[in-house]
């Protein structure tokens, strides 16, 4: 009686260690910014290799806890987890999916799944603090081309948003609020910008030696104000939240929906105050928005953003080329469907919107193949990717026509005009990231759960399935 009471509390005990490891395998997708089918699916899949029955588990996720029961009708044990630290860890989200298929085909002791967990959770980004600013800087930079500047206007538009990403990291290493932080951050990087625009187009620059002038002047010195706090953009939320929406999982998509607002109101007032403090009349009213670079360069700076935004999201570095390649398609599809004989362009003038949906629906569906290539996941390629699609030209106007009202008929209508079609363009990226990835997880998935299934009964008739019923009361 004695000995069979040891062995249930021991089962007992076994068991509360492995929903804790499934509580942690989740809790890591969830402050890494998986989309929640992702998190739903590698939980599952932890969970068979933990010899949980999937019948007798229910997993609930929300933005700020995870929850896991396993129950039999007569047996009942949960365990919670709070989800406090949420980031962007894209190496993270692939290891651990990764991880989830090795445990099952290598048959890992537990011992050994937690000491790679533990490797996972603690390990240190792939890149240091100043190069993710400076990749972060140059990221601006790409987009400050993609709005029509010129390379000069490119770096200056770089240092200004190097300086102002690494000012919000030691902020929130501080432990600030993070929306305050974002706000900061935005004051500060448009500040810098405005005094570099200013400088580079200062009669002290025009007096300088012919070579060095040319070096340091530039005819688009406004541009870099639009494009400097454009690393504070949040798009794995937007595209997490279409993701999840679209997958029915609305309550984490709202949350997701209501952080991405919280995230550019904070980053609207910083660049308002800013302008404000400098004085700064309604410049981007008059900025042109038609291309008017070569295809090559909006080529090269739509890999330069690529790859400075997957730099931020900590994606790993050996496959920074793929993402690269990725923006091109994306960007030049973008131009091609959007500008043509209206602008003076090559292309089938069918519109921003339309192009972005074709730009992040195409690049989207290439992935789809390239993940069974380099064993990455869909959101870890293509989010990076379709980021320098972003409208900043448009929002800024909005911005700037709402604050600028003063009752002149037509003052609104041009500012929602813009707003519309900016939130347009934003809903057909996420959507054209989303969709392929949706429909293309209904074809794959049958494949896979019969893959999962045999692997599933294999363990089973090895024993190492939890028998919930001989845990006692």
């Amino acid at each position: 009686m004695k000995k069979e009471g040891n062995q249930q509390v021991e089962s007992r005990k076994l068991l509360r260690r492995k929903l804790d490891l499934l509580l942690r395998t989740g809790k890591i997708l969830v402050e890494s910014s998986a989309d929640t089918s992702r998190i739903m699916r590698n939980m599952k899949r932890t969970a068979a290799y933990l010899g949980l029955n999937e019948e007798q588990l229910h997993i609930h996720i929300t933005y700020n806890m995870l929850m896991v029961n396993l129950s039999d009708g007569t047996h009942s044990f949960s365990k919670f987890q709070r989800c406090d630290k949420h980031g962007i860890e894209m190496h993270a989200i692939s290891d651990i999916s990764k991880l989830s298929w090795s445990a099952i085909k290598e048959d890992y002791s537990l011992d050994r799944y937690e000491e790679e967990l533990n490797k996972i959770a603690t390990r240190k980004r792939s890149y240091t603090h100043w190069q993710v600013a400076i990749a972060a800087g140059f990221a601006c930079g790409g987009f400050c081309i993609q709005f029509g500047c010129d390379w000069s206007a490119f770096f200056y538009a770089s240092i200004a948003a190097a300086l102002g990403f690494r000012l919000r990291v030691k902020l929130n290493e501080i432990g600030s609020n993070m929306y305050a932080n974002i706000a900061v951050a935005a004051f500060v990087a448009t500040i810098l910008a405005w005094l570099l625009g200013t400088f580079a187009s200062s009669n002290f620059v025009a007096s300088l030696p012919p070579l060095l002038s040319n070096v340091l002047h530039t005819n688009t010195p406004w541009h870099p104000l639009m494009a400097c706090t454009l690393f504070l953009v949040p798009g794995v939320p937007i595209i997490n939240f279409v993701n999840d929406v679209l997958d029915n999982n609305i309550e984490v998509g709202i949350i997701r929906g209501i952080n991405t607002i919280l995230i550019v109101t904070a980053m609207a007032f910083g660049i308002v105050l800013a302008i404000r403090v400098c004085g700064i009349d309604n410049f981007v009213k008059t900025l042109s928005m038609t291309p008017h670079h070569d295809y090559w360069e909006y080529a090269v700076a739509a890999a330069i953003s690529a790859m400075g935004f997957a730099t931020i999201y900590n994606f790993p570095p050996k496959h920074l080329w793929i993402l690269a390649l990725g923006g091109i398609v994306a960007v030049c599809t973008r131009n091609y469907v959007n500008l043509g004989e209206s602008t003076n362009n090559i292309g089938l003038d069918l519109g921003p919107v339309i192009g972005s949906l074709v730009g992040a629906s195409l690049v989207s569906i290439i992935y789809i193949k390239v993940v069974h290539w380099v064993h990455l996941p869909h959101q870890c390629l293509s989010i990076p990717t379709v980021i320098p699609m972003v409208p900043g030209v448009l929002m800024y106007r909005c911005l700037f026509a709402l604050l600028d009202m003063h009752g002149v008929v037509g003052e609104l209508t041009k500012a929602m005009t813009n707003g519309m079609t900016a939130s347009l363009i934003v809903l057909c990226v996420a959507i054209g990231v989303a969709i392929p990835n949706i429909f293309a997880r209904k074809w794959i998935a049958p494949n896979r759960q019969r893959k999962l299934k045999r692997m599933i009964e294999e363990r089973k008739q090895r024993g190492k399935f939890v028998d919930i019923a001989t845990m006692g009361s």
